[in-house]
């Protein structure tokens, strides 16, 4: 599959913490409604470590036009009313390492039928189509237990991750996958983000398509045995990213997930 790579500028997008010497550029998606957490809300993030300096409650835009509360943590949401059903986890001593969320997705919902939205409102543009594409290929060629199968449309019932536009900056938001270990169906990609190359779109996508099967930014979630204490190369699940990425999966996001899958 070939694809064209866009390398003659340099625009750092944010996706959870990042700084760039030159430009920087917010990935937060206005709402409609902003609150702050409760110390106990804080606390069980923390165990769960994720990041907590910056976290809002915010209403989510969904694709039939309401909202629901969710705990927002950079690119990482969580719904108000699951947060609770997150097990602890040990804390990280080392944030270079490949890391998962609480769960993952459980043998029976390894077949995951991936929708890209095209209904009016939230539709991906072509760009982020064919970005999509590209990202769910990444995953598929994988020699594991996870297939995914791709759609376009607007039946989001039948689908276990629904990838929609919403207005923003570049970036995207997700979540991790459900205690009793669905992946996280509701994926958002910035409007913002179809101003830069598809394979930026494709890194966009991938990343928060990894949060969804439960990876996570490095130094947040527990650790996955076997992978490098020392990761040499950049991940697609690093919070920041150029807008030269190639949108590919490295070999320690392949090792990881082969070896949760």
């Amino acid at each position: 599959m070939k694809k064209l790579k866009l390398v003659t500028f340099c625009i750092i997008a944010i996706l959870f913490v990042a700084s760039c010497n030159k430009e920087e550029i917010s990935t937060e998606i206005p709402q409609q409604q902003k609150n702050e957490p409760t110390q106990a809300q804080l606390d069980k993030l923390s165990s769960l470590n994720i990041e907590t300096k910056d976290v809002t409650i915010e209403n989510i835009p969904m694709i039939d036009g309401s909202f629901e509360k969710h705990l927002v943590s950079g690119d990482i949401t969580i719904s108000v009313t699951a947060l609770e059903k997150y097990s602890d986890l040990e804390p990280v001593d080392n944030d270079s390492k490949q890391y998962r969320a609480p769960y993952i997705i459980a043998p029976r919902y390894r077949n995951i039928r991936i929708l890209g939205y095209t209904g009016s409102g939230f539709a991906l543009t072509s760009k982020m189509q064919t970005a999509l594409s590209w990202a769910v290929f990444n995953y598929n060629v994988l020699p594991n237990t996870l297939n995914f199968t791709l759609s376009y449309g607007t039946d989001v019932a039948a689908a276990d991750i629904v990838v929609y536009k919403v207005n923003g900056a570049v970036g995207g938001q997700s979540g991790f996958p459900s205690a009793d270990g669905k992946p996280y169906k509701w994926l958002r990609i910035n409007s913002g983000t179809n101003a830069f190359s598809t394979n930026v779109n494709e890194h966009v996508i991938g990343h928060e398509i990894g949060h969804a099967v439960g990876l996570t930014h490095p130094g947040m979630g527990a650790w996955i045995q076997g992978t490098p204490i020392n990761v040499s190369e950049p991940s697609i699940m690093q919070p920041s990213f150029s807008a030269s990425v190639d949108g590919e999966l490295t070999p320690s996001d392949r090792l990881a997930l082969n070896i949760l899958y």
